[in-house]
């Protein structure tokens, strides 16, 4: 899929949820307007803006206000409906800031700037990488025990992919997602990210502890 970094101006796509880098987000695309979009973007190979909605509501909301940092997402597979929804997966790609939004469509537009985090430094002090690493291992491993399931995913070393990845897979509320995508540095982020997985953790182990405790009080005790 072609991609243009000199583009100033978006489609943007105001949802209840933040995309970062390299994740993938499947839609159901349904409004009129959104059909529109999607099918000029797939048109002229060209990727819409996700952001994440700060007021109002996904669908059907003609005053929704989204916050000004948003994440590329790129279509990556298409199911076309006999009715003329859509089911689409797109993947994450570049982060950017919204400098002004437009409403000169039928769908929300915006003037951006591509705001890429500045680099990793590995020399600038004790690296988080093994303990975001670590943390997000246990983590993950908790989050399938806890919902009877089964967890299969590689973990990076390198830092940008895995403070992404990170990000992207905490169960926390949107608000807090989206201060981690307006952090200024990779280095910032996954300090972030390493200390909400400890918080997070620390939650998880109350819960695996509670649902091992016995529910009735004379279960633990021997009948003999």
């Amino acid at each position: 899929m072609l991609y243009n970094h000199h583009m100033n101006t978006l489609p943007l796509f105001p949802l209840n949820t933040v995309l970062f880098p390299g994740q993938l987000l499947p839609l159901h695309i349904f409004e009129t307007r959104y059909r529109q979009m999607i099918g000029e973007c797939l048109q002229h190979s060209t990727p819409f803006g996700v952001v994440l909605l700060r007021e109002g509501e996904e669908a059907g909301d003609d005053a929704a206000v989204p916050y000004d940092v948003g994440t590329t997402a790129h279509i990556v597979q298409v199911e076309r409906l006999a009715d003329g929804r859509m089911n689409i997966i797109c993947v994450g790609h570049s982060r950017f800031r919204v400098t002004q939004t437009r409403h000169d469509r039928p769908y929300l537009r915006g003037d951006i700037d591509f705001w890429p985090w500045a680099p990793f430094d590995s020399m600038s002090g004790p690296s988080p990488v093994g303990p975001v690493k670590q943390r997000l291992t246990r983590y993950l491993k908790l989050l399938a025990e806890l919902s009877d399931s089964e967890i299969n995913m590689e973990i990076p070393d390198d830092a940008a992919t895995l403070a992404n990845l990170s990000a992207a897979v905490l169960q926390i509320e949107a608000a807090e997602k989206q201060a981690l995508l307006s952090t200024d540095s990779i280095g910032e982020l996954l300090n972030r990210v390493a200390d909400i997985l400890a918080r997070e953790l620390r939650g998880l182990h109350i819960v695996q502890a509670a649902r091992h405790k016995p529910t009735d009080e004379s279960s633990a005790f021997s009948l003999n």
